[in-house]
């Protein structure tokens, strides 16, 4: 696929907002799929992380990045996972549906907000690891393998002794390309699950609903080798298109960590709001 190296992103703001200035009258009118877009460089470096956010304009069939090499990286999709295994264990039958309680041992967990009894709909949202390990032993390791072979789920490597920790931990890849591409399929229904699976996922995964548009999609974080990976994906349903996200950032030395949680939605933001889709 050919890239369009930008020398401005005004001119990107105005093919996404449909106005017309002299500056686009210099660009021509080409069969294009990926543009490189600066602007999304500077939000990566003011931010003290490296990585690529990638943007796909769905209605216009086009690709938006600071970095395509990046974007086409497999990497651990940490809790991103959660949809894909929220799907499964509603085809399954291992959860009944987005009510199902999930109750605290009284175990110690890493944050607070796990330690309580759950609902399915809120350990999503709470991105409660303990909660989704159970989900996945439920789901057992032949079903997950099939289900994800099904779902063309990126490269997860799956088996008996790392059910639980397979997305977490190991050597199991997804791309950011692929992130996109199998939101795209959920989106359109185009995944091989139930009309009543795609309809709960839909609505589980909503972060945000405003009048102007509907954000929705999934945070993760993963650390493999004393590396930190991080990522925000989804999509934005405006008034009139709808635009994906992949976003993956790693941080730069002497980052405050402490950040790392908001970074990664916070880049995401900027980016979305520079390409004028979040107003």
């Amino acid at each position: 696929m050919k890239k369009i190296y930008l020398v401005s992103t005004l001119i990107l703001f105005i093919s996404c907002s449909g106005k017309k200035t002299k500056s686009e009258e210099n660009v021509k009118k080409v069969n294009k799929q990926e543009v490189i877009v600066p602007a999304l460089q500077t939000i990566i470096d003011s931010a003290g992380v490296k990585g690529a956010i990638l943007l796909y304009d769905l209605k216009d069939d086009q690709f938006y990045s600071n970095n395509f090499q990046w974007s086409n990286k497999g990497n651990l999709p940490a809790s991103t996972f959660k949809i894909t295994n929220s799907m499964i264990a509603l085809e399954t039958g291992a959860v009944k549906n987005d009510s199902t309680l999930f109750k605290w041992n009284g175990e110690k967990r890493r944050l607070k907000n796990w330690e309580q009894d759950l609902v399915f709909k809120d350990a999503f949202h709470y991105s409660c690891v303990p909660c989704y390990q159970e989900v996945a032993r439920k789901i057992g390791a032949k079903r997950m393998t099939e289900y994800l072979k099904k779902l063309e789920y990126g490269n997860m490597e799956v088996d008996s002794t790392n059910i639980d920790v397979f997305w977490l931990e190991g050597e199991s890849q997804i791309s950011q390309f692929q992130q996109i591409d199998f939101l795209k399929r959920l989106y359109l229904s185009k995944l091989p699950i139930s009309k009543r699976t795609e309809t709960i996922i839909k609505r589980m995964i909503v972060i945000e609903d405003t009048l102007n548009y509907k954000l929705s999609g999934k945070t993760g974080w993963s650390i493999r080798n004393g590396n930190n990976n991080g990522w925000f994906v989804g999509y934005v349903e405006t008034k009139n298109k709808t635009y994906f996200f992949a976003s993956n950032v790693e941080p730069k030395e002497q980052f405050n960590m402490d950040m790392f949680p908001m970074i990664r939605k916070d880049v995401t933001i900027k980016a979305l709001k520079q390409m004028n889709i979040l107003q």
